[in-house]
């Protein structure tokens, strides 16, 4: 059977889960969840995109070829409702700095916070 590569293991050596945490920390965004968190979020998004999912629907029939957790719809809308887009947008600021000024998954920006 040939192993494949599949976008959450790439993501993760991108950004870890605990990089994640610090930025959603610094945004004052509460992670309640136990099941389906920001992290799992992001995950899902960058499948979508890689994958061109069609939308929420058709997310959660890939998620399990993908490594993510199976989750329903509702639960994936709904917390993509939820999130702040801030989260996000740091998130995106973070990857397109040089990785050097990153090393402990903080930007300098975040750290004014």
């Amino acid at each position: 059977m040939k192993k494949s590569i599949t976008i959450p293991s790439i993501l993760q050596s991108i950004r870890t889960p605990e990089e994640v945490a610090l930025v959603i920390q610094s945004v004052g965004y509460v992670d309640t969840a136990r099941k389906f968190t920001v992290y799992h979020l992001l995950q899902y998004w960058c499948a979508a995109a890689s994958e061109e999912w069609s939308g929420y629907r058709s997310g959660t029939d890939h998620a399990a070829r993908n490594g993510l957790p199976e989750v329903h719809y509702s639960c994936f809308s709904g917390k993509a409702a939820d999130v702040p887009l801030a989260v996000f947008k740091e998130l995106f600021h973070l990857q397109m700095q040089p990785r050097n000024e990153t090393k402990t998954g903080f930007s300098k920006r975040v750290a004014a916070h």
